[in-house]
């Protein structure tokens, strides 16, 4: 069921991209999507990592809670360089504890710290991640657990 769901993704985002809908045009994409899926299954990397469907109804969601983020960390990163707050820049390495248990969850955990301006993923391990951060502020949000909360994760975790 996997494959089928895989396989009718991946010929969907072809068509997305492509935007042609001639009959030649549509089984060759079509060929291609079948050859890469076949490929894939004979490599053993189609699992559920490499097609989280379990999260896909999180994923909204956490669109919307990143965008919000990363709006309000461009208008402190701004207001830093504009010098409008009175606040100086300081530079903090910190280390958070990960509550993500699988590897998709920590990736994305990591890459949503660092799409946030003003802080970015230096080191990820297994349990915790080293975070550079422009502002003690930024450095204090990250330990709050909101933006950990908010990773669509929690469904594989179960």
């Amino acid at each position: 069921m996997m494959t089928f769901g895989y396989s009718a993704l991946l010929f969907l985002f072809w068509i997305l991209l492509s935007g042609h809908f001639d009959p030649l045009l549509l089984g060759l994409g079509g060929t291609s999507v079948i050859l890469t899926v076949f490929l894939m299954r004979r490599m053993n990397i189609l699992d559920h990592e490499s097609f989280p469907s379990q999260i896909f109804l999180q994923l909204p969601a956490y669109f919307v809670y990143i965008f919000w983020e990363i709006v309000k960390a461009n208008i402190d990163v701004l207001k830093q360089i504009m010098s409008l707050s009175g606040k100086p820049i300081s530079p903090h390495m910190v280390d958070i504890d990960l509550p993500q248990k699988t590897d998709l969850g920590r990736v994305i955990y990591a890459n949503s710290i660092t799409l946030t301006p003003g802080t970015v993923s230096v080191e990820l391990t297994k349990d915790k991640i080293i975070v550079h951060a422009l502002t003690k502020d930024a450095a204090d949000d990250l330990f709050t657990g909101n933006m950990a909360k908010a990773i669509p994760d929690r469904i594989l975790d179960k």
